[in-house]
């Protein structure tokens, strides 16, 4: 007699390796569901998500998850929203991100002494030699985008959870 295929009897049989792997769409709907049921209102949220990708703007590496926290709780945000958030500035987004808010900064302060191709070469030490001048016009553009990054969070964190929580509860509903 035949029996049917079943998605655990494969697992079973491909040895405790592909058990315990989680495929993409399984992380997916997993985190789908984290980000479902955070708790705390849709503007909680929404607010450590803005001051989470704030955060995430500035330079202080290593810092930037504590800072993220201690706005969230300042401003009655979700804290670990606010703490995810901060790595819209990553290991792989360092450099990019942080040259565009330098640009930004040297537009908004009008700066032309620094010229970033030779910028590029040096270390963090070296950055820090150039002076204030160099400094302010740097945290300069991070807090403009920082700014520009929490209102965009704000804005599509409040209606993501929204239409999110909206859809999950109009599928239990139907179930």
């Amino acid at each position: 007699m035949h029996q049917p295929k079943h998605p655990l009897r494969r697992q079973r049989l491909r040895g405790p390796r592909a058990r315990k792997r989680m495929t993409w769409q399984r992380r997916g709907r997993y985190f789908y569901l984290r980000f479902i049921r955070l708790q705390g209102s849709p503007d909680a949220i929404a607010r450590g998500l803005a001051v989470g990708a704030f955060a995430g703007m500035f330079p202080i590496f290593g810092f930037q998850i504590l800072f993220g926290v201690f706005l969230a709780a300042w401003v009655r945000g979700n804290k670990l929203t606010a703490a995810a958030a901060t790595w819209i500035s990553n290991p792989f987004t360092y450099l990019p991100l942080f040259a565009f808010n330098f640009r930004v900064g040297q537009w908004l302060l009008q700066a032309k002494e620094f010229e970033f191709g030779q910028l590029q070469q040096l270390h963090w030490q070296e950055l820090l030699a150039l002076g204030p001048n160099f400094i302010a016009t740097w945290l300069a553009g991070c807090f403009v985008m920082g700014c520009l990054a929490g209102v965009i969070g704000y804005i599509v964190g409040l209606w993501l959870i929204l239409r999110l929580r909206q859809n999950h509860s109009s599928r239990q509903g139907k179930g």
